[in-house]
């Protein structure tokens, strides 16, 4: 569940000072601030000296804020000081790097403090559409690889292809650079051109390949007819499109008169709770629970169908992995807990929780976890995650063959409960 607070100044630094009392240590998972006017954080990135103790070392539930503060300050003034590549001190850095230390003291992975390219990439892949070049991408020992060319896109047009290694771009290498920062570099606006210097296998030597910008949507919704008339329906992330592209999709298969549907959460990693809520829906009947919401200091909310379903009647099973999280770990344990369809795949990610995400000033944002959730049946899912009905792996053997048993496995299941009719 992601909602969107803005935070003033006053707000983010006054929060920063009050919860360094209670908290100190980092976060890293790919999910942060620069402030235009912030006297207490300004004070200690200037190196500028805090009141003195009027006694010894205050332990952190009784320092009182201006020594706080004077630990910063004394931290900014022995680095400038004493460092030995002083060319290497950046404020900006240090003030993300003391937010992150400051988040990543609660021990969340969940609640993150996002840098501003972050945010804004973030942000625009919720929105299902984006402007750039229409690949995915993957670091691999330090290399950003090209992991899938979308179809129709400017990276298909122009030649590039899956496993490409991109080692420059516009003349800017990416040694050293993170997958985001190189993402921020290869989006631009729509017409614009970007220049790629591309390693390939099979080539002597690197190549530029120009690619012209163009805005690119989402493949959020795969819909394909398999063997024995069974429709598949595979969902990306639960973006902003997501709810209409699944109702849409599943009434295109319905069409078709379907002996039976798979629904593929596989590497699916959440996203809005509301779209889970609804998506939830297509496949139950109206007012069942999808989940229920404990909050910190209020009562608990329960989430219910609100709309009729396109595919109540069809029989289901639904393919899960190790990166199903979230949202996606939401529609399969309600379908799961209300005997809807069955689960096939490995064990989920086990992700229960709920974040609002507040907007800061200089476009990064704080996500910060505010409720747990619970499946239908009571379950909470944070570590563990839900075993589904049928266990059945996917290895990289199997990858490379070009098998894959879980998918075989749903089809076989919903061919056999067919037969049985």
């Amino acid at each position: 569940m992601i909602h969107k607070k803005h935070l003033s100044t006053a707000q983010i630094v006054g929060a920063i000072v009050l919860a360094m009392a209670l908290f100190g240590a980092a976060y890293a998972a790919g999910m942060v601030t620069m402030w235009n006017a912030r006297p207490a954080i300004e004070r200690a990135l200037a190196g500028l000296p805090g009141p003195a103790p009027e006694t010894g070392p205050a332990t952190s539930s009784d320092a009182p804020p201006y020594e706080r503060e004077a630990l910063l300050d004394d931290i900014q003034m022995l680095l400038e000081q004493d460092y030995v590549e002083p060319s290497d001190i950046n404020e900006t850095k240090m003030l993300y790097g003391a937010a992150q230390g400051l988040v990543a003291s609660l021990g969340d992975p969940n609640t993150a403090f996002v840098e501003p390219i972050s945010t804004s990439i973030i942000d625009e892949d919720m929105t299902g559409s984006f402007e750039g070049i229409g690949a995915s991408v993957d670091m691999i020992d330090g290399q950003l690889v090209l992991a899938e060319i979308m179809t129709n896109s400017p990276a298909e047009a122009s030649g590039l292809q899956a496993y490409d290694i991109v080692l420059a771009v516009d003349d800017v290498s990416l040694e050293g650079k993170t997958v985001l920062e190189s993402v921020a570099l290869i989006r631009g606006p729509k017409g614009t051109v970007v220049r790629l210097l591309i390693q390939r296998e099979g080539r002597d030597e690197p190549f530029v390949v120009p690619v012209t910008r163009d805005r690119v949507e989402f493949q959020t919704v795969e819909t394909r007819m398999l063997d024995g008339n069974v429709a598949y329906l595979r969902l990306a992330d639960f973006n902003a499109v997501a709810q209409k592209q699944v109702r849409q999709g599943l009434q295109d298969l319905l069409k078709q008169e379907p002996t039976g549907l798979v629904l593929d959460l596989r590497g699916n990693p959440g996203g809005y709770l509301q779209a889970a809520v609804d998506i939830a829906g297509e496949f139950l009947p109206r007012g069942t629970l999808v989940l229920t919401e404990e909050l910190r200091d209020d009562d608990t909310k329960e989430y219910r169908v609100r709309r009729s379903g396109v595919a109540l009647e069809v029989p289901l099973v639904v393919l899960v992995n190790g990166n199903s999280a979230s949202a996606s770990e939401i529609v399969a344990g309600a379908i799961q807990d209300h005997e809807r369809g069955a689960l096939v795949g490995t064990q989920t990610y086990g992700k229960g929780s709920v974040q609002i995400t507040h907007s800061l000033e200089d476009g990064s944002s704080l996500r910060v976890t505010v409720a747990r959730w619970l499946l239908p049946d009571g379950k909470h899912l944070d570590g563990e995650g839900i075993t589904p009905d049928e266990v059945v792996e996917f290895t990289q053997k199997d990858r490379e063959a070009g098998a894959d048993p879980q998918l075989d496995r749903a089809v076989s299941l919903l061919t056999k409960q067919t037969a049985q009719k």
